[in-house]
């Protein structure tokens, strides 16, 4: 193979830099490992258009998380500049990044997801909190997950258990969007599935299992080593795995993606897989569950980062 000069994107301004750093920071070291590749590990800022126009790399492998990262935008700019990139294209992000438009195309496409409702701040505001609230808790049930229409990393992600939880709820989404997602909790397992693609089609990788105990699988326990119990592959029949993964695969086809991806889905025990999101930029740290779907997979996180790179440079010019 002959050498990549690949230049990993990490960081930005998110809720979510920390983690974006760690995920970055991971990546450039295993594609180093990888060989045949020359690595440069850069940050968003107002210097990076002159730096890919001065020295543009073969390709740029973002891994950014969050509004700026997952939502199209560093994509339309390496468009832009010209400069090939790993990963869906502006217009799929955007959709995968939204919730709820992710939610009906996945509907769409023949695909569960919980049923929910979407209302901005405003509504709230000019109908009449108490009543809104209680037309909500009538069409859904008390039992619910209030969530930022677009964010990750379960930033202002709340369960509600009564009707007492849900204006509390609320009021911590908003402070991460001025749009709630309000889905209808779905009870078992909780999985993530990743999808990689090298050039033959999309696959799905293991499952892995997430057991949070009595917890929420939320930032803390997302990024605390030992703070959530992971089982890959998931304990699951064989013929719900393969339904699961059949499920993850659909969904990065549906929503347009290329490369990578992870679907988070819910396994009810009769069986039934239950979308709960699909993320274009999956976490790459320690305690994410995509490198561990790799290693259970036989692949080197490296070489498979290496890969990608190489492949989203071959394909430059295809867009065009």
């Amino acid at each position: 193979m002959s050498d990549l000069n690949v230049i990993v994107i990490a960081g930005g301004l998110s809720p979510e830099r920390e983690v974006s750093l760690r995920s970055g920071s991971r990546v450039a070291d295993a594609l180093r490992r990888a060989g045949g590749v020359e690595v440069e590990l850069r940050d968003i800022g107002k210097d990076l258009l002159s730096a890919l126009a001065t020295d543009a790399p073969s390709v740029v492998f973002p891994v950014l998380h969050g509004v700026a990262g997952e939502d199209g935008t560093i994509k339309e700019v390496l468009e832009l500049a010209g400069v090939p990139y790993v990963g869906a294209r502006p217009y799929a992000c955007r959709s995968a990044f939204d919730k709820t438009t992710a939610k009906a195309i996945l509907q769409e496409a023949g695909l569960r997801t919980p049923e929910s409702v979407t209302l901005p701040k405003q509504a709230f505001h000019d109908l009449g909190a108490a009543e809104l609230t209680a037309r909500v808790l009538a069409r859904l049930g008390p039992d619910l997950f209030v969530k930022p229409r677009a964010c990750g990393s379960a930033f202002g992600v709340s369960r509600v258990e009564s009707p007492e939880d849900l204006p509390q709820a609320l009021m911590t989404c908003f402070a991460y969007h001025d749009e709630a997602l309000i889905e209808r909790r779905v009870t078992g397992t909780e999985i993530a599935v990743g999808v990689a693609d090298l050039g033959d089609g999309p696959r799905a990788l293991p499952a892995v299992e997430i057991d949070a105990g009595t917890g929420l699988y939320d930032y803390t326990a997302r990024y605390t080593p030992g703070a959530v119990e992971f089982h890959c592959p998931a304990r699951l029949p064989a013929e719900v795995a393969q339904e699961a993964a059949r499920v993850a695969v659909a969904a990065h086809e549906a929503l347009g993606l290329l490369d990578l991806s992870r679907t988070d889905a819910i396994v009810t025990e009769a069986g039934e897989v239950f979308v709960l999101e699909t993320n274009v930029a999956p976490g790459m740290t320690e305690t994410s569950t995509y490198p561990m779907a790799l290693e259970e997979e036989g692949l080197d996180f490296g070489h498979f980062c290496r890969d990608l790179a190489a492949q989203a440079a071959h394909r430059h010019g295809l867009f065009a």
